[in-house]
């Protein structure tokens, strides 16, 4: 077939002057429309990148949650749990606490007590400008029941409950001149109610107050006035616009109490200058006996050396350290402190004088904010000792870096501190020894620390099994202040391990709150969440219940729940507010609030804790208590054990020596020309 072919290709004109785009011409836009973007004039160019980097950011979060709404979907979602019961509370509910038969309810309008058998409503202390934020309750037997309740100003309020009535004591940090008045802080009431301690604070400084709780004296004086008792009038709850004075006056007039007795001051530590001793000699003549050394005061640093490093240093990071100065030249803030009531053991040791009880505390353990030490105060001290002056720790403990929070287990064997830096160190008090030191290796700050109940199974990190094995698993549930949660395992014979639970969640909401170990169940803690969603979860089977509130509620300010743990009922009290309208809901909850009780015998919880809770220590006879101690004696090298009971003999011998040297020194320095 005849086909027509061009014998020389068709070539492409070049372009000619007269095709060129003009920046005058208004169709410019329309011919190349992909230069429209770039021809924008300032500022409409960079208005126009941040909306669409804005936009490209938007879209990249939305399919982020989707794959991770898909992702949750495919997880196999937890056991969901329903309040058991529920109660109401006439006002709004700030704190809860469980001591005994009854649940004591810090309120806008004063206190309220409820039986736990029905919980009804038995008793109320109304004050109409007295808002209870914190209460701290022990039960001492025969229905008898010390509480310590502190108001939105910041005043201690020492009760005694008992027949179902409330009777006010004292309040503690209460003056006549407003302007001295100290505002408390924190309070810790140690177990049994035998010692209370409160951080108490002005304007200018800190400082701890450490109170003998005469209980035995109070028992006695309450059977001396049983008729007087009976007739208080808290029996009958009062209307809530009654006046705060009659309460409080008709407890007052009624009984009285003998009051608390104040046995420690304990302040912060001071700042440490520059030293006026001539010699080592001097320095050793001011410390005349076995006191204590390591608070660091004590040394031969000169007021010029600090100022001369201090001037080096701060040449060196000039221009870092600008901002700093700005931020000290502002007043500064007092400091906060973290105490725990211990009892004696081989770190802190008593002298034969002192009667040491086994359920009775015998000091404490104090470190400050941003301090590097952790200091031991005994409670049992000599008459000698003045009140008002600053009292000497019988033991410090200096750290690598500053302690961020410490913990004491629930049997007061172990305490845990975690500093700054992410170290973690655990140490038995019995043994007198650290049973793990382990470090979080990412880059994150300790929030808490919790200890949490200890497993009674049998595993290979457990050579002698049993129900309080010599040598058991400590665990140790870490709160970092990403939301992070690490749990750390510390065997007693073995190396300690760490493992991350729950990772820096990306959602906000999915952020942790709080938590609190579950001492009923072993390793078990109640995890809460920002949206309200509260986890029960089992570190090792990693089972995880849901403890959901009826459909139209919601926990009460998931931030800072208000809830308690019943561990002689085994059950969770947990606030809830109704979802309503924004004015109805704000009138609901001034005219009343809802507890839900969680029963955790009435879920089917054998999945996840195949075995029975472990029988405390505190509640076993006196002979296998002694068993027990005995048996972790036994563990200990001979060598050892001899060394640990005759260091306190030894230090005078050995404080007396090195007095010696140091004189004789002197008197050789002295003879040459």
């Amino acid at each position: 077939m005849a086909a027509y072919i061009r014998k020389h290709p068709l070539e492409i004109p070049s372009p000619s002057e007269k095709y060129w785009l003009k920046d005058d011409e208004e169709d410019f836009f329309l011919q190349d429309p992909d230069r429209k973007r770039d021809e924008l004039p300032q500022p409409f160019r960079m208005i126009n990148k941040l909306v669409m980097l804005i936009f490209e950011n938007a879209m990249e979060i939305i399919e982020r949650r989707e794959m991770l709404q898909e992702a949750q979907k495919l997880k196999v979602q937890p056991t969901k749990c329903l309040p058991t019961a529920e109660f109401q509370v006439t006002g709004r509910s700030n704190c809860l606490a469980v001591s005994g038969k009854y649940v004591f309810v810090g309120l806008s309008l004063g206190l309220a007590a409820f039986r736990v058998s029905d919980y009804s409503q038995v008793c109320a202390w109304d004050a109409v400008t007295t808002e209870i934020c914190a209460i701290h309750a022990s039960d001492l037997g025969n229905e008898h029941h010390v509480l310590l309740a502190v108001d939105e100003m910041g005043l201690v309020w020492l009760f005694w409950f008992h027949k179902e009535s409330f009777l006010l004591i004292n309040i503690l940090n209460e003056v006549e001149d407003i302007s001295k008045r100290s505002t408390c802080v924190e309070v810790v009431l140690s177990p049994g109610g035998d010692y209370a301690g409160f951080l108490l604070q002005d304007s200018t400084t800190a400082w701890l107050d450490i109170y003998r709780l005469p209980k035995d004296s109070w028992l006695k004086e309450m059977e001396k006035n049983s008729g007087a008792a009976a007739g208080l009038a808290c029996r009958e709850r009062r209307s809530s616009w009654t006046s705060v004075e009659s309460p409080v006056s008709a407890n007052k007039t009624d009984v009285k109490l003998s009051l608390p007795v104040l046995l420690l001051k304990v302040r912060p530590p001071k700042p440490i200058t520059g030293s006026n001793f001539k010699s080592p000699l001097d320095a050793l003549k001011k410390v005349d006996d076995d006191g204590v050394l390591g608070l660091g005061h004590n040394h031969l640093i000169k007021d010029s050396q600090w100022e001369q490093q201090e001037a080096i240093f701060r040449s060196a990071y000039r221009e870092y350290l600008e901002a700093e100065d700005e931020r000290g030249s502002k007043e500064e803030i007092p400091r906060r402190a973290t105490f725990h009531f211990l009892p004696a053991s081989q770190i802190l040791q008593v002298g034969p004088e002192i009667k040491v009880q086994p359920d009775v505390p015998a000091g404490i353990s104090v470190h400050w904010d941003g301090s590097h030490n952790l200091c031991f105060y005994l409670l049992n001290r000599s008459l000698k000792d003045k009140m008002d002056s600053d009292p000497k720790p019988e033991v410090v403990w200096p750290c690598a870096a500053p302690i961020a929070c410490s913990a004491v287990s629930s049997c007061s064997r172990y305490l845990a501190l975690a500093c700054k830096d992410a170290a973690i160190t655990i140490w038995d008090k019995h043994l007198g020894y650290p049973l793990s030191v382990t470090a979080i290796l990412e880059e994150r700050l300790i929030r808490s620390i919790h200890f949490l109940q200890s497993s009674a199974v049998t595993s290979d990190k457990t050579p002698c099994p049993g129900t309080d094995p010599a040598y058991p698993t400590v665990q140790l549930l870490v709160l970092c202040t990403d939301s992070s949660l690490y749990l750390v395992e510390a065997p007693g014979s073995g190396k300690s391990s760490i493992e991350l639970l729950v990772d820096r969640p990306e959602d906000p909401n999915l952020a942790v709150s709080a938590v609190a170990p579950v001492l009923v169940f072993p390793s078990t803690a109640l995890v809460f969440f920002w949206d309200g969603t509260v986890s029960l979860m089992n570190i090792a089977t990693s089972q995880i219940y849901r403890l959901s509130t009826p459909p139209s509620y919601a926990v009460a300010s998931p931030w800072q729940p208000v809830f308690a743990v019943d561990s002689v009922n085994w059950c969770l009290l947990l606030q809830g507010d109704q979802q309503q309208e924004p004015d109805a809901l704000a009138e609901s909850r001034a005219s009343h609030s809802t507890i839900f009780i969680f029963y955790f015998n009435s879920y089917p919880l054998e999945e996840a804790f195949p075995n029975l809770p472990l029988q405390s220590s505190q509640n076993l006879p006196w002979i296998e208590r002694c068993n027990i101690f005995l048996r972790d004696r036994s563990y200990l090298l001979p060598d050892r054990q001899k060394s640990l009971l005759g260091l306190r003999e030894q230090l005078p011998e050995y404080w007396s020596q090195l007095q010696a040297q140091a004189a004789a020194m002197d008197k050789k320095r002295r003879k040459k020309p």
